[in-house]
């Protein structure tokens, strides 16, 4: 983007939040809202009839909310298209949103905080045992409404239907849609699949000369492609077949059949134009909404009370990966206030997301992970106002409008490694530029757990690894490397603990604990700056080559490049830069630095990876997306001689399992000392240490 374009978004920018200024300040109260609640379900007692703590019983209430909001308002007039949704007879468009409330049954004993929880791709959530003692609230209300796979409305999952836009005359609104097919063989047709749901949109016609399929040979991380041939329109068809039902097969808009099969060499593209332009932005809006009506309204418009009235006096937003993308989005987008400009959000918590949710965009792809050609990257991935020279655009953050309408949460935020790796967040800590660290703001906790994969592993101490995992993404390869163990489990109660504190009681959460470029433990991406030591079996490379920049996509000049909003009229995109990352440095055994204590991590079994290399497959020797790995260290010094380790064995660090049992405590100390681990945590893990098969005389050797 051009320098001078740069200036006219900024120029942009600042009359929006001008105008919006002044007509938050004049206008008159607003009538949309949720105007109604139905409860479908209700479980009382809930859980078995288990009782929790002073909080006693709980109980369970599944149903719908009915919304609509007035497009004008400029709390939602930046909702992309909803200008062009259909109106009901009072000019408002409406929505449904499902939720899921879970609150004590006797509501003087609840704390007054409720959690609400951002479903991931419509999975449901409820709070935990250690919350229900607490006595807090749970809420997991839908936002995501494309309709497809788990956020297509059902009892069990969560989910929001929005309208369809349509243009003035009424016909339909089109724009391009972009389906990728890898790892596929033989005769049976394959749906397009994004990360783990279908692609919500089909073709307006069956007539594939009204779309294109494509081949690549091979994609590098920074986007250089390799092109295969293209299939001609006569040798596909959008239909269902298999060997006993062969091409053209039965024709199937959410299919591709290929005449002559699928080459498992080839990754398959096809571009299309739909009609289903959902107003998928209004799952801003409905989120933030629903949250309002049970915080603040005793009742509903038809009388139906608020089952919670009077009983919450804070609201924390919580989501993990997609989940948390989606809160980051929504703090950018300024959905913290509602349309009668009431602080919505006392805390948010977006959990291993460094990016936001593609969600507000026509014809959006919201499951997307930040594989090739997905979007969410776009804009500020950090809070403060910070300059982009790299894209061209002017200096702005996520807190940009919550701050003009003195709306902002108190924010937690916490990664690993592997967010780092596979999921583009470095710019969050250092900008495009990376050349200096983005100074938090005060409202602001950060905290990497290091060497971690996403969403941290299954714990334990087991001189046995995790198998290797699959790769995230449809049919994407399985990993070189054991699974990652390194747990967040322990990390994540002790926050919540911290966090409870800041907003309930204003209590400081411990100080931020990340890598920065000041204390020399954030690096290039290469295996010389992190420092990565050369360990048999392992790609002599590595981990150069294996990060997932941020691709500066040009989508057209109808997208927002600032808030990440707006009509991607160039499917696929060109590609203009591939952004310069940074990742932790890394210890003599290759386990990273800079990051809150963990115990399995400061009394390791082995060298515990944010990334992970496909074994097999299209996408061979690439980053195993957003996996972690394993590579456990040998049991003896002979055993590590015999292969060339150059990292201590289990022997020489601990001698015997004795030894292994104090370093766990010795580390455990250190993390409570720190208040990133809680005491009862604390003495389980040493008590598992003290039951597992590390340098144990009952154990054999690999």
């Amino acid at each position: 983007m051009s320098l001078r374009m740069g200036r006219i978004i900024q120029r942009s920018y600042w009359v929006l939040g001008a105008t919006l200024t002044v007509l938050l300040a004049g206008a008159p109260p607003a009538q949309a809202h949720v105007k109604k609640i139905v409860v479908e379900k209700k479980v009382s007692p809930a859980f078995d009839g288990a009782s929790f703590g002073a909080a006693g019983q709980y109980e369970t209430l599944a149903g719908r909310a009915f919304g609509e909001l007035d497009p004008a308002d400029p709390h939602n007039s930046l909702i992309t298209d909803i200008r062009l949704a259909p109106k009901n007879a009072n000019g408002k468009v409406e929505y449904i949103a499902s939720f899921y409330l879970v609150k004590p049954m006797d509501m003087s004993k609840a704390s007054r905080l409720m959690w609400q929880d951002v479903p991931n791709r419509g999975g449901r959530i409820t709070i935990s045992p250690a919350q229900r003692n607490d006595g807090d609230i749970g809420l997991s209300s839908g936002w995501q409404g494309d309709n497809s796979g788990r956020t297509v409305p059902a009892d069990d999952n969560d989910w929001v239907t929005v309208p369809i836009a349509k243009n003035a005359d009424g016909s339909p609104v089109t724009g391009l849609v972009l389906g990728r097919i890898v790892n596929a063989s033989g005769v049976d047709s394959r749906p397009m699949i994004v990360n783990a749901n279908p692609v919500p949109y089909k073709p307006m016609t069956l007539d594939t000369t009204r779309a294109t399929l494509t081949t690549h040979r091979a994609e590098t991380m920074d986007g250089k492609i390799t092109e295969g041939p293209a299939i001609a329109s006569s040798d596909w068809a959008w239909a269902k077949c298999s060997a006993t039902n062969p091409f053209p097969g039965t024709p199937d808009p959410t299919q591709i059949c290929v005449k002559n099969g699928f080459d498992p060499k080839l990754l398959y593209q096809v571009v299309f134009t739909s009609q289903d332009a959902y107003v998928l932005g209004i799952g801003f809006a409905a989120f933030r909404d629903v949250a309002s009506f049970f915080k603040y309204e005793t009742k509903d418009d038809a009388g139906t009370p608020n089952p919670v009235a009077g009983n919450v006096a804070w609201v924390i937003s919580r989501g993990q990966s997609q989940s948390g993308n989606f809160l980051r989005a929504m703090i950018h987008l300024g959905f913290t206030e509602d349309e009668k400009n009431r602080k919505v959000y006392d805390g948010s918590w977006p959990i291993i997301a460094g990016k936001r949710v593609t969600l507000n965009t026509r014809f959006a792809l919201p499951d997307g992970a930040g594989k090739l050609y997905e979007a969410g990257p776009e804009g500020p991935q950090w809070w403060n106002d910070w300059p982009d020279p790299v894209r061209g655009l002017p200096a702005k953050g996520i807190l940009d409008r919550c701050t003009a309408s003195n709306s902002c949460p108190k924010i937690v935020e916490h990664f690993g490694a592997a967010e780092m790796w596979g999921l583009t967040l470095s710019p969050a800590f250092v900008g495009t530029s990376t050349e200096k660290d983005i100074p938090l703001p005060a409202n602001v906790r950060r905290y990497y757990i290091p060497s971690t994969q996403h969403g941290g592993g299954q714990g334990g101490f087991n001189v046995n690894p995790p198998n290797a995992p699959m790769c995230p993404g449809p049919n994407f390869g399985v990993g070189m490397f054991a699974a990652n163990p390194v747990p967040h489990t322990e990390t994540v109660s002790a926050l919540r603990y911290h966090f409870r504190n800041w907003v309930m009681k204003d209590i400081p959460m411990p100080a931020s604990v990340y890598p920065t470029l000041a204390n020399r433990n954030l690096v290039d991406p290469t295996k010389e700056a992190v420092g990565f030591p050369t360990i048999p079996g392992v790609p002599v490379h590595a981990p150069t080559g294996l990060i997932n920049p941020v691709l500066d996509y040009d989508w057209g000049p109808e997208f927002n490049y600032l808030d990440g909003s707006g009509v991607r009229t160039k499917v696929p995109p060109t590609i203009k830069r591939a952004i310069k990352m940074k990742v932790p440095r890394v210890d003599a055994d290759g386990n990273e630095l800079g990051g809150v204590p963990v115990v399995l991590r400061e009394a390791p079994l082995g060298t515990y990876l944010g990334w992970n290399v496909v074994a097999a497959g299209f996408n061979q020797g690439k980053l195993c997306n957003y996996a972690g790995g394993m590579i456990p260290f040998a049991r003896t010094k002979a055993e590590r001689d015999a292969t060339g380790d150059p990292r201590l064995s289990l022997e020489e660090r601990y001698k015997n399992h004795d030894g292994y049992i104090a370093a766990v405590r010795a580390a455990a100390a250190k993390a409570v000392a720190a208040g990133f681990l809680l005491q009862p945590d604390a003495d389980k893990l040493i008590a598992d240490a003290a039951s597992s098969n590390v340098l144990s005389p009952l154990s054999s050797s690999r």
